[in-house]
Order: structure tokens, then C-alpha cells, then sequence
């Protein structure tokens, strides 16, 4: 068992205020351990987690949490922040159901001022807060920490226009864990960054822009000198010209050059822009080495590492989606595939490796990818864009305004569609089929297992109109894809079971736990594969030839593909009851899927259960004689 006598002493911020810098140092080291070794029998986010260590520490010095906000872009990257705030003993339930989560949460702490998991919010709330406190009378600091990736965001960049025309005490800390745009750092750019950061520096540059104010050449001339004097040792000025007063960058690692730069930029007025430059897995090689392999691993032992494992029997559906785009791509010329940022999450790293020329990642930035998959299909060109559910919530007006509006055939690869476990109802794929089936000229299918999802994105490559296929994270059930590029019928659904007196419509990965329950309950399941269109001829089949029928989707009930079948009823005027299994009307925490599926009802026996209690007449009347069904 690992010692932390410093990191025991620090139950909240306070505490940490009362040590000496030396002991900050050594804090650090215990709190880096003790991260690693956490994450390591929980799993979650390692990398951007030791590389926030010091910077974490310097900003609960000299800021008074909480009544001075911190607000952490995305948050994972939060878990030292976590630990100094109340929450060490808790992490050994981080991300685990009825745990902690991985990002912050309001209702987890008042140290957590703004919830985050998308990236790219920070500088926006912040900018709130901090304009909120002054319309209040308040005196209290904005604090917004935002990483190099999530700057490639259109919403920073919106924020820093608004902040900087703002009367605003607001600081935007940029941590460059990349050290892409940054040069080496040292001891002249700590001396600068402080001295830049000092008053006195400030106050000669206001009363030097004072004075020159009225003599516009002059003025245009220092302005120059002192972009250039920077310009030596400096990344480019682009904040100043957003209305910023620029420092930096400095060591993100270095508690020396931190805490008194801080205690500096929290005298001055105004918005305030501090370049920080860290190394992802700081302090742990392995990490170092492998950020990537390290963002966000699962149990491990930390003496060994991470340990490949032998490759699983059954392919995930990213996995699946990855060799289809391939196989496509090779097929194809006109074929391209686009991301948001999330090339390994997508399953695009072998697309990226043989089609490099054909593989666009254009940063977190989900709007942009939607209009310009648009673009590309507007000049003949065929867009996959591989995006998560959740993710394209963020892209939501593009795909209407620019995608269906002018009906272009890009097609929505939806990974993480419905329940995805730790990370939270923030990247839960709950809402897509709610939100996308009401769209004009838009299709959505919703594969049930590996081998439908390669065939179904093949029906919808196919198509010239827009079209998105949904599936989950994980493997299903290990139906092996076939290795052709042969479709699916549009629009169709299948019989998957004849039973009697009520019948069980599925949509997706569901249809393996329905036909378990339909054994011991004698129902009829379809496999409806799409719910936009329905297959409103298959659907009105088989409502004539049952009582009852119930309609079962990993998804949100509202406005789902229940409500979808709801409607093709009454259009048909065909009254029958229809009981909707799905996900309930509140956002759903962390845990384990299949657990939290259990929860809802949405297991073969939760199924079996529901229908049961509904139509308990209809499945006695229906029993042979003789023949007891099973109660659950």
C-alpha cells in the first residue's frame, strides 16, 4: 500500500493553502501516484489526468475555490482536481454505478461549477460566471482551462470574440499538452511570463497606450515592437488581437513558474490569456511514451503496464464499420471518410493508414464536419461521416439546414448509439432516433447485430439521400459479417419469430434479448431494422394478426421509434395496445451497460417481465392447455 502523508492532509483546497511550496512539490509527486495506481483498478482517463497534476494544484493556491470558479473544458482531466476537493476516498468508485463521475458534475461538488464532458464549453461559461458576478456586484475570478485539441473548436473561438470586447476578469488557460505550437520552454520564458504578468509591466502598458492614444502612428509602431520583442521567444500574438492580454507559454509541470505567474494575473483587470505547455502522462513512462494507449485504459497494473490481450472472438461494431469502410473505399473512389477528432474511436486508424488522401479528421469540430461532408457531396464526391451519437447532437442544425434540406446522400456512421457505460449520460446515444426521424428526407437504420450493420451500411451508402446507421459501443451477439458488400432491401424489416396473440417489434441490437423473452412467452418478435421509413406494410401485417404489440428500442421513448409506430397506427386508424419498452424520460449516470440495461427494464427478463405485467390476459388466454408459462 502506497504512502501520501502530504495528499491525507488535504481534504479541501484550504488545506493545500496552508503548505509550503516545497511541500506543494512533494504533493505533486503523491498526488500523480496516487492518481495512477486509482485508475488503475478502476480504469478511466490516465494521460490527460497526470498531465494536469501541477497545474491543479498551483490553480487551488492561489485561487480561492470555490467561491473563485474553476471551469475544466471536457473534464477528463479533472481527477486531481477531484482528489484535492473532498473526493480521494470516493475515487475508488469513479465512473462505477452509484460512484463518482469522471467529469464534473454540480451535483458532485460545489468545486465542480460547471458540468463538462463536450469539449470546447469553458471559455463560454466562464465568460458567464464572470459577467454574472459583475452584474451581481460579486468580486470573484473566472477561470477556464482548455486544451490545445479543444481550441480547434468553432465555440471557443466565438467565446474568445465575445470575452474580448467584454469588461470581464476572466483568465482562459490554454494547457498545450500536445507541444505542437509551442518552442521549448525555460527559464527566460518563466522570467518573462512573470514579468509579463506583473503590474508593473501592466500599468506601462496602459500608460504607454494612454499617452500614444492620440498619435496613431506611434501607437501602431509600439504595438509592433511589442508583438515582435514577444515574437522571440513567443508563439504568434493571435489572442492579443481577440482582445487578450497574452502570457506565456510556460512550463505546465514547473509549481516555480506557475504559482507566482497566477498570483500575478490575478491582480489584473480584464480578460487574461495563459499559454501552459504540459506532457500528457507526465510522470509515468509508459504513458509518456503511449499517450493515446493511456487516455483512457482500463484496469491495469501499473508495474507492467497496459497488456495486449488476445484479440476477442467477436468484432465490436467500430470494428466492423472500420474494415466495411475500407472494403467500401476500396470498392469506391468517390468514397471519403470524415471524423470530428475521433479517428480511434471511429475505427479509422487502418481507413486513415491505406486512404490517406480519402481520410479527413477536422478537429472537434462537428458543425464543420456535417456542412462540409455537404460540400463534398454537393460535387459528386460520397461523405461517410463516422461521428458518435452523442457527438452529433452538436451538429444538429447543419444536418438539417445543410444535409437534408438539399437532400445530399452523406451518410452518419452513429457509433456509441444508446447506454455507453462509464462516461455518462454526457455521451450517451439516447436521443438520435427522436431527433433524427423527424427530419425530412432523412433515413435511419438501426442494425441488430455485426453482420446487419455492415449490410445496412451498405443499403445506406447506397441511397441517394441522406442516411444514418446507429450502433452501439462494444460487440453484439458474434454474428459474423459476411465478406461481400451486398445490402439489405430498404426500408424492410423481417420475421424473426411467429408466435401468438402479441408481437414484439425491435429495433436494434434488442432483438437478441426479445426473442429470449419471446421463448418463454410465445410471442412473435420482428426485427423492424429501420425506424425511418417503417416497414408500414410488415408493422400493419402483423398488428391485424395480434392483440397486442410492443415496440422495444435502445433509445429514448420519447419521440422514438415506439412513437414512430404509435403514429402508423393511427394513420392507419388501427387501434390497438401498444406497450413502449425503452429508455425512460431522465438522463441516465455511469455503470456498467448491461447492468444499467437490467436497471431499465431492457433485458430479456426486464422484457419478459414488463410484457408480462401488461398483457397477462392476452399470454393466459394464449397458452396451450396444460402448458404453464413460466413466471419470471
Amino acid at each position: 500500500m502506497n504512502s501520501y502523508p502530504l495528499l491525507e492532509r488535504v481534504n479541501d483546497p484550504a488545506d493545500l493553502r496552508r503548505l509550503s511550496r516545497a511541500d506543494l512539490k512533494g504533493l505533486a509527486g503523491e498526488l500523480r501516484d496516487f492518481v495512477l495506481h486509482s485508475v488503475a483498478r478502476t480504469g478511466g482517463h490516465l494521460s490527460s489526468n497526470l498531465g494536469t497534476v501541477e497545474l491543479t494544484i498551483a490553480l487551488h493556491a492561489v485561487f480561492n475555490t470555490p467561491h473563485d470558479r474553476l471551469v475544466w473544458d471536457v473534464g477528463h482531466q479533472t481527477y486531481p482536481h477531484k482528489i484535492l476537493t473532498g473526493r480521494r476516498e470516493a475515487m475508488a468508485g469513479l465512473r462505477q454505478l452509484g460512484g463518482i463521475s469522471g467529469f464534473p458534475q454540480r451535483a458532485e461538488s460545489v468545486y465542480d461549477t460547471f458540468g463538462t464532458a463536450h469539449s470546447s464549453t469553458s471559455i463560454s461559461a466562464a465568460l458567464g460566471m464572470a459577467l454574472a458576478a459583475k452584474q451581481k456586484g460579486e468580486s470573484r475570478h473566472s477561470v477556464a482551462i482548455i486544451g490545445d485539441g479543444a481550441m480547434t473548436a468553432g465555440m471557443a473561438f466565438e467565446a474568445l470574440n465575445n470575452a474580448g470586447v467584454s469588461d470581464a476578469n476572466l483568465l482562459v488557460i490554454l494547457n498545450d499538452n500536445d507541444m505542437s505550437i509551442s518552442p521549448p520552454v525555460g527559464a527566460l520564458n518563466r522570467y518573462l511570463a512573470q514579468l509579463m504578468s506583473g503590474q508593473f509591466y501592466a500599468k506601462a502598458r496602459d500608460v504607454g497606450r494612454s499617452m500614444l492614444k492620440n498619435v496613431p502612428p506611434l501607437l501602431e509602431l509600439a504595438k509592433r515592437l511589442e508583438q515582435q520583442a514577444k515574437g522571440v521567444v513567443l508563439p504568434a500574438t493571435l489572442f492579443e488581437n481577440f482582445g487578450f492580454h497574452y502570457i506565456g507559454p510556460i512550463d505546465g509541470h514547473d509549481l516555480d513558474a506557475l504559482i507566482p505567474t497566477l498570483e500575478n494575473i490575478k491582480s489584473l483587470k480584464g480578460p487574461q490569456f495563459l499559454h501552459v505547455v504540459t506532457k500528457k502522462g507526465q510522470g509515468y513512462k509508459l504513458a509518456e511514451q503511449d499517450p493515446v494507449a493511456y487516455h483512457g485504459p482500463g484496469k491495469f497494473d501499473p508495474q507492467v503496464g497496459l497488456v495486449k490481450s488476445a484479440a476477442p472472438a467477436k468484432q465490436t461494431f467500430t470494428q466492423v464499420f472500420g474494415q466495411w469502410l475500407c472494403d467500401m473505399a476500396e470498392k469506391d473512389t468517390r468514397l471519403v471518410g470524415i471524423t470530428p477528432a475521433m479517428r480511434e474511436g471511429s475505427g479509422m486508424v487502418e481507413f486513415n493508414r491505406r486512404f490517406p488522401a480519402r481520410y479527413y479528421d477536422v478537429g472537434i469540430a462537428e458543425q464543420h464536419a456535417v456542412t462540409f461532408a455537404a460540400g463534398m457531396a454537393c460535387e459528386g464526391v460520397k461523405p461517410v461521416v463516422a461521428i458518435y451519437s452523442t457527438f452529433l447532437q452538436r451538429g444538429y442544425d447543419q444536418m438539417i439546414h445543410d444535409v437534408a434540406l438539399q437532400n445530399l446522400p452523406v451518410v452518419f456512421a452513429l457509433d456509441r448509439a444508446g447506454l455507453v457505460g462509464a462516461d455518462g449520460a454526457t455521451h450517451a446515444g439516447n436521443y438520435d432516433i427522436a431527433f433524427i426521424r423527424c427530419i425530412p428526407n432523412m433515413s435511419l437504420a438501426c442494425p441488430a447485430d455485426e453482420r446487419e450493420c455492415r449490410q445496412l451500411l451498405t443499403t445506406a451508402y447506397e441511397q441517394d439521400h441522406p442516411v444514418a446507421v446507429r450502433y452501439p459501443r462494444g460487440a453484439g451477439v458474434g454474428v459474423a459479417p459476411l465478406p461481400g458488400l451486398d445490402g439489405l432491401p430498404f426500408g424492410e424489416g423481417e420475421l424473426r419469430r411467429q408466435g401468438r396473440r402479441v408481437a414484439i417489434l425491435a429495433f436494434g441490437t434488442l432483438l437478441y434479448p426479445a426473442l429470449e423473452a419471446a421463448e418463454r412467452l410465445g410471442a412473435t418478435v420482428v426485427n423492424m431494422r429501420w425506424a425511418k421509413p417503417l416497414d408500414t406494410d410488415l408493422l400493419l401485417q402483423v398488428a391485424q394478426e395480434h392483440d397486442a404489440l410492443v415496440t422495444l428500442e435502445e433509445g429514448a421513448i420519447m419521440g422514438g421509434a415506439g412513437s414512430a409506430v404509435a403514429e402508423a397506427l393511427a394513420e392507419a386508424d388501427l387501434v390497438k395496445p401498444v406497450l413502449h419498452l425503452g429508455l425512460p424520460d431522465a438522463f441516465i449516470e455511469h455503470g456498467d451497460p448491461a447492468r444499467l440495461l437490467a436497471l431499465h427494464g431492457l433485458d430479456a427478463v426486464g422484457i419478459e417481465c414488463a410484457i408480462r405485467t401488461r398483457f397477462a390476459a392476452l399470454l393466459d388466454a394464449a397458452a396451450a392447455p396444460g402448458a404453464a408459462l413460466r413466471a419470471v
